[in-house]
This record gives structure tokens, sequence and C-alpha cells, in this order.
């Protein structure tokens, strides 16, 4: 049977989009190699890492374990250069907190334009010439400071330090460079990881849907508008507590942000690394909007979210947690033991995503791409 629209969008995210496959760009056997190899000399000193969420690692002769994670927000800082470099620092924040950490602190590195340089800011930034008539074209430098402003208002938000970060104006490119790396301490006993632990646990999401970040189903044109990701500070700090008062149960079996691809990617992810499969229910997640498609609710990228996956019998006690410190959150599916993973709405469905498609489907993949 041949994939639906929003089949073929998320299957390439997850098998054919480098984001997710970095693998497939990166030679990761020679980092395992050269990983091997200095721990010989810091034995035990990396714990996870690379591969899930975020790194953990310990740094010798102390106590307690670190977590750091690396995000950029490249493309979506042409349009949106204040929220794109919020949300990337925030971004980077939540792949932290998902492992079982409280970010601290962060650097940041900016690549642009030489500062006296015009760039294009706006839905027509790409082009380099604006025909919707909401563009504003403004310096290299006044550029910078939106970016600059983005990365410290997330920060304040979250309390974390910029301990540091990097500059170049020799950036020729209309799409400037903005990478932020955060580092926190983890305050669980022990790292919570991304994959699935058991047939039957139940899906929690931690914070609202929009209609935001729907950049992959306006690639697809499956909408009209692209509408970037919202930077949402409040809901940011909000969302992090809750999910940190969740983890204090040691009740979480296995978490993730979500990021590119939504709610899709956090739950395909999680099932197939586990050679499980989920069932979700889209109309049991809380939304921040009313005129929202199932697809949306299923792919976009709106900010400040988690899924948690807890035991049956310790819902209540997580969702507790979770309220107690302001948390909006709802039980939308579980982990199954079937090879895929079903997304519904309504009693209908709206994409059914392989753990491993075919070789036929990721051919065409490709091609339509």
């Amino acid at each position: 049977m041949k994939p639906n629209k929003i089949e073929k969008v998320l299957m390439h995210a997850l098998f054919v989009h480098l984001h997710h496959n970095i693998d497939k760009a990166v030679n990761f056997e020679a980092i395992k190699k050269l990983n091997s190899d200095v721990d010989k000399i810091w034995p035990g000193a990396l714990v996870i890492g690379p591969g899930d969420d975020a790194a953990v690692f310990q740094m010798p002769n102390t106590e307690g374990l670190f977590v750091a994670k690396m995000e950029s927000h490249c493309s979506p800082c042409v349009p949106r250069p204040y929220d794109a470099a919020a949300t990337g620092a925030g971004g980077a924040m939540r792949d932290v907190v998902a492992m079982g950490a409280r970010p601290i602190f962060l650097l940041n590195f900016v690549g642009t334009k030489p500062m006296e340089e015009k760039v294009m800011v706006g839905p027509c930034g790409f082009s380099g010439k604006c025909t919707c008539g909401k563009c504003v074209e403004m310096t290299s430098r006044e550029r910078l400071d939106l970016i600059m402003k983005g990365i410290r208002d997330m920060c304040k938000a979250m309390d974390v330090f910029i301990v540091g970060g990097g500059l170049s104006t020799s950036f020729s490119d209309v799409v400037p460079a903005v990478v932020v790396a955060v580092i926190g301490k983890l305050i669980t006993e022990k790292p919570i990881t991304k994959p699935a632990k058991a047939v039957g646990d139940k899906i929690i999401l931690i914070g609202e849907t929009g209609n935001d970040g729907n950049d992959t189903l306006f690639r697809a044109g499956l909408v009209k508008e692209m509408r970037p990701a919202v930077a949402l500070f409040d809901e940011e700090r909000r969302t992090m507590e809750a999910t940190l008062a969740a983890f204090q149960t040691g009740k979480i079996r296995a978490c993730s942000d979500l990021g590119a691809a939504g709610i899709g990617a956090a739950v395909c992810e999680s099932a197939r690394y586990s050679n499980f499969g989920a069932k979700v229910d889209l109309t049991k997640v809380p939304l921040k909007v009313k005129d929202i498609t199932p697809e949306e609710i299923l792919i976009c990228e709106t900010q400040a979210r988690f899924a948690l996956q807890v035991s049956p019998e310790d819902v209540e006690e997580v969702m507790k947690a979770i309220k107690s410190k302001g948390g909006v959150a709802a039980v939308i599916g579980e982990i199954t033991k079937d090879d895929k993973e079903i997304f519904e709405y309504d009693g209908k469905t709206v994409a059914v995503i392989p753990n491993e498609p075919s070789k036929e489907i990721l051919e065409g993949l490709k091609k339509e791409n």
C-alpha cells in the first residue's frame, strides 16, 4: 500500500533527511574508535554519546554527571532571526533536560556577513528581493543584534549563563550560521534515554501544540503559509520545571523533547529504537489554537514540549507532579508490540509509519525530494 502525503513527509524526515540520519553523512565508526582510544586515558568519563538527545559525561575526579548538546538554527534566522535564535537555544536546552538535567551554561557561535552589508529579513529573505511587503532590509549588525537578543532572552527565561562563544563576519551566504551549545547538570539518579522501555507504557505529552513550526508541511505542499516556530519563553520555563518535577518521581522510563517533525518524530524514534511500536490518539493532544489540522498536530514543531513514557500504574503520580509546577499535559498514547507507529484522530487513521520502510518506498522518497 502506497503511503499518503503525511506519511511520506514523516518517513522522509525519519529515514532520508540528514537531520535525523547524521550517520549517513558523518563517520560515526571513526568517532566511536576515537572515543574508545580516549577512554583509555579517561576511563568511564563518557557515559552516553553521541546518539541520544544529548551527551552525558563525568568530569574526572568529580561527583555527578553533566549533559551537553549543540544545536543550530541557521535557515530559520533568515525570515525570523530573533525567534529562530531563541528557539535554537531553547531546543538545545530541552535536549539537555530530556536526559534528566537542568541546563546551566550556554556557548554560541554566529557567522554572518560583514557588519554594514545589507540583509533581507522576512519571508522573502532567501531570494533577496521582497515581493510580500512584509520584509525589512537591515544591516548585518542589526540582524546580529536580533540574533543575540533572542539567545539572551531565552537564557534569561531559563536562568542559563552565557559563558562564551565566537563570531565571524566573513560569511557570504544568505543564511547566517547560528549555533549554540548547552551544558547542564544531571538531577536524576541515572540519565533518562529516548528509546522505549516496555510494551504498555503510556506516552504523556507535556506542553501545548500549535500550528507554528510547519516548515516540513509547507515544503511538502500541505499548507499554504510557512509559519516558523515561535519562541515561547514562559512556556519553556514552565514546561522545563514540570518535566524536572516528573523526573523527581523516579517513574519516568523514557523521554524525548519535541523538535524537528514534532510528535511524529519523537514517538517514532523512541519506539523503533527498541523494535516496538506505538499508538497515538492526536485528539488527546493539548492545543494552543483551535484552527489546526490533524497533520499539523502530528508534525508541527511548536516549542516547549516533551514526551514522557511511564508505566500505567505511575501515570497518576507523574501527572500530579507535572501539574504541581503548572505544566499542561495529557496521556496521548502507548507503546505497543507492533512494528509500526499508528497515529489516529477522531477514530480515523492519519498516518502509519513502519519501523523499516521497504526499499521501494525509501527510493521513492529520495527521488521526490
